[in-house]
């Protein structure tokens, strides 16, 4: 049992939460998730750790409200418990100093996204992050992630903050005023495709985190069966970051794709 602590609205179906799990706040790295089950009978959802606090012995997770499990435990309250919180689990990000770095998010990918930019931050690169949301109510931590990085571009599809444009818009900004030595990106499928086309074009290695699709999040399920570079890896176990341009974001998509008629 993991007590919620903390409880925090970035939108009416997106939530902040820091919950009490002192053993993965002192294991965690960036890049890492864990497994959550709202209660006993509750189905596992994967989770990506945003941020941890080691003092505390709590980690934060940001969850979006879609389907009945996430809800569940997105209705949990200050105070109540999560009946699991297993993890950490999946391959830590590979942080090193390249030089200028460019963390593009979005929607809810940027809570996974934010340690990354603090990992490469801290390891001395230039960080330029690239916020992407619909709308100016859907953007979120950008007060976090001005603090642990160089600096913030916002693209809006409607204009309504920042620029209006998509988040390859604002990347292809940073490229044409200056080097960029690696491009990390979390975010719907189709936003990680049409970045991981944009980098190639400028030879710049690219890292996409492929979360979404992850369910039981050990392997054994096969959900999560993707193609790289023309062979089957398994985000769970084998990611969940990949290099982009060897991801086939097609075949990732026909999959995610696959029962929508049934999540509607």
């Amino acid at each position: 049992m993991n007590k919620i602590v903390e409880k925090e609205y970035f939108s009416p179906k997106v939530v902040k939460m820091v919950v009490e799990a002192p053993r993965i706040a002192k294991a965690r790295k960036p890049g890492h998730f864990v497994i959550v089950r709202a209660d006993e009978n509750g189905e596992r959802i994967p989770l990506t750790i945003a941020q941890s606090d080691l003092e505390k012995g709590t980690i934060t997770l940001v969850i979006q409200a879609v389907g009945k499990s996430s809800q569940k435990i997105c209705a949990k309250e200050v105070g109540e418990y999560l009946a699991d919180v297993v993890g950490p689990l999946g391959k830590s990000t590979h942080i090193e100093k390249v030089g200028t770095v460019v963390c593009a998010g979005g929607g809810v990918g940027v809570a996974p996204l934010f340690p990354i930019v603090e990992g490469f931050h801290k390891a001395g690169n230039r960080v330029v992050v690239v916020l992407a949301a619909r709308t100016k109510e859907l953007v979120i931590l950008e007060k976090q992630m001005r603090e642990v990085c160089d600096e913030v571009i916002i693209m809006t599809d409607d204009g309504s903050y920042g620029q209006k444009g998509l988040v390859t818009d604002g990347i292809e900004q940073v490229i044409k005023r200056e080097k960029v030595d690696q491009c990390v990106t979390i975010g719907p499928a189709i936003m990680m495709k049409f970045v991981a086309l944009l980098t190639k074009k400028y030879n710049i290695p690219t890292v996409s985190s492929l979360n979404t699709i992850m369910v039981d999040g050990t392997g054994m399920c096969g959900a999560c069966r993707i193609t790289v570079d023309g062979k089957t890896k398994f985000v769970c176990v084998d990611g969940p970051e990949f290099d982009a341009h060897k991801v086939d974001f097609d075949e990732l998509l026909m999959r995610l794709s696959a029962y929508k008629s049934l999540e509607k």
